[in-house]
């Protein structure tokens, strides 16, 4: 039986065979267990997958022990989607994460307030969203590590201050930063993966223009969108009257190109409180290997009330799922 691989574990791989850290080979390695299709022609992969996270677990485990010496920057993925802030001093990075998750992050007026990576949850309705509020980066520099932690998140967001001059070297530091990482920052969720191995991978970005109530806000966004009109979609943000901030979650939903699908045991009401977060595009047979590994070989039947069908209708293995679906799997 093929694999079928699909491209999110293709890209998984990718980032596997290029770590430079043991971090970053188990982060790669979840992804790819994470994103494999479930079924009968990948389980020695799968096997194969597991064997290697056991020993990456091992190895990452092992210095924490002997030396105590640990990565700040290798955040496990939690939610829907990871998504990682970055942006040069005081441009208001800690301000939104702190806006929008019970993260404690420190804010000041003087630069470099944010020493380390910290990490929040927001949210967008039911689903959960990961925040990592970062150091900030200059043009001559970046904090060591923040490069892997770039690479391994679901999507980045570059936090710009409107209401400086300087908003144009700002924004091109950020963005050459990921793109030396062999990265093409986008705002197309769902972005073609390149044929070639060497040319760079699509990174799905958004652009903040942060303080955009101050005066001089508005001529430099309008400047910003005539020099840097790069794929990246830029969005006016205030933490202070909150325009652009409160309905945020919303757009990293979108961007993270993800659905959340409720499951219904059989014979009983649908569990409304706990979705499970599938890609856009994903199946019944992508849902039912999400709830258990070995439910995809074990499935019998298929119920579904939601978008396009009747409600409990019968569908197909390969019945493609929308958001707020609500699924019946019968073993």
């Amino acid at each position: 039986m093929p694999a079928n691989l699909t491209p999110d574990y293709l890209e998984a791989e990718q980032r596997y065979r290029e770590a430079k850290t043991p971090q970053e080979e188990l982060i790669a390695l979840e992804e790819m267990l994470r994103t494999i299709p479930k079924h009968k022609g990948t389980a020695k992969i799968q096997a194969d997958l597991k064997r290697k996270i056991s020993q990456a677990k091992d190895v990452v485990a092992a210095p924490k022990k002997a030396t105590g010496a640990v990565d700040p920057f290798a955040i496990p993925h939690q939610g829907a989607g990871q998504v990682i802030l970055i942006g040069t001093p005081n441009t208001g990075k800690s301000s939104i994460v702190g806006a929008l998750t019970k993260a404690t992050v420190k804010i000041a007026e003087w630069p470099f307030s944010t020493p380390l990576p910290v990490p929040g949850m927001c949210h967008h309705e039911d689903v959960p969203i990961q925040l990592i509020d970062t150091p900030p980066l200059t043009v001559e520099q970046a904090p060591t590590g923040m490069a892997g932690a770039v690479y391994a998140a679901d999507a980045v967001v570059i936090v710009l201050d409107a209401s400086e001059g300087s908003i144009l070297e700002d924004a091109e530091a950020c963005l050459n930063f990921i793109k030396a990482r062999k990265l093409k920052p986008v705002s197309e969720p769902n972005p073609a993966m390149p044929e070639d191995p060497a040319e760079p991978k699509p990174k799905r970005c958004l652009i903040l223009a942060n303080k955009c109530d101050h005066p001089a806000a508005a001529d430099n966004i309008e400047m910003l969108k005539e020099f840097f009109n790069v794929g990246v979609r830029i969005k006016p943000c205030s933490v202070t009257t909150g325009e652009g901030v409160t309905d945020l979650p919303k757009d990293l939903f979108e961007l993270l190109h993800v659905m959340r699908v409720y499951a219904k045991p059989p014979g009983k009401p649908a569990d409304m409180d706990a979705p499970f977060i599938l890609k856009v595009g994903s199946n019944v047979l992508d849902m039912a290997g999400t709830v258990h590994r070995d439910l995809p070989d074990k499935l019998k039947s298929a119920r579904v009330w939601g978008t396009g069908v009747h409600d409990g209708q019968q569908v197909q293995r390969d019945h493609m799922l929308h958001d707020k679906d609500v699924v019946e799997l019968q073993a």
